[in-house]
């Protein structure tokens, strides 16, 4: 035990220095989020199957141990990462229209579909959750949670100011909000989405949820 002098009548005294008790170290809220930056990054340079935890070290410049305080595995890491995608989630749109919100969600949403670091990682994570089923299930959370969950509040708002029927069919509306940016921008992959096309998306998909 360390121990540190004090002095009293009788001379200096051993006094006991107070010590944390093992395992009680608080991880630090920088290298946490340095190392899920550098799983996105791993996973943009290498993909999963190659990705490692000595590389994620390497590139949030931290030691093995640090990472491996916060997940067991690499595995459980890019889950953790994957599902807090829906935490963060979208923002909502709120622009006083169907056609409007829809608009501003397929922008945002493109952009991020089109980041150099989004483009490589999600088909990668596609082709290992089709592998894998806690990968799977974790980016059915993502989407679900994320793009779905602000979808179902544009429907929402919709119905809120007539705009579509209060007996719509959720799951065929979110499919025809979701899936056709999805397809192109993910499935096959459109290097350039032509001139006004988010646009007409928006007003071709409002125009289909009020018909329905």
């Amino acid at each position: 035990m360390l121990v540190r002098m004090t002095t009293n009548a009788d001379g200096p005294q051993p006094r006991p220095r107070r010590r944390a008790p093992a395992g009680a170290a608080v991880l630090r809220a920088d290298v946490t989020e340095a190392i899920r930056a550098a799983v996105f990054e791993e996973l943009a340079a290498v993909g999963y199957a190659r990705m490692s935890i000595e590389g994620i070290a390497r590139r949030a410049g931290v030691g093995k141990t640090a990472v491996y305080r916060r997940w067991r595995s690499k595995l459980h890491l890019v889950l953790d990462v994957v599902s807090a995608l829906a935490v963060q989630g979208l923002p909502a749109p709120d622009t006083g229209s169907l056609e409007g919100d829809l608009r501003l969600l397929y922008e945002v949403t493109s952009r991020a579909l089109r980041h150099p670091v989004a483009s490589q990682i999600i088909p990668d994570l596609q082709a290992e959750a089709a592998r894998n089923p806690e990968i799977a299930e974790a980016m059915q959370k993502a989407l679900r949670e994320g793009q779905d969950g602000v979808a179902s509040g544009i429907v929402a708002a919709a119905e809120r100011r007539g705009e579509v029927s209060k007996d719509l069919d959720h799951d065929l509306a979110l499919d025809l909000i979701s899936g056709p940016l999805y397809w192109r921008s993910v499935v096959i992959r459109s290097p350039k989405l032509p001139k006004g096309y988010l646009a007409s998306l928006a007003r071709a998909t409002a125009g289909a949820l009020k018909a329905l």
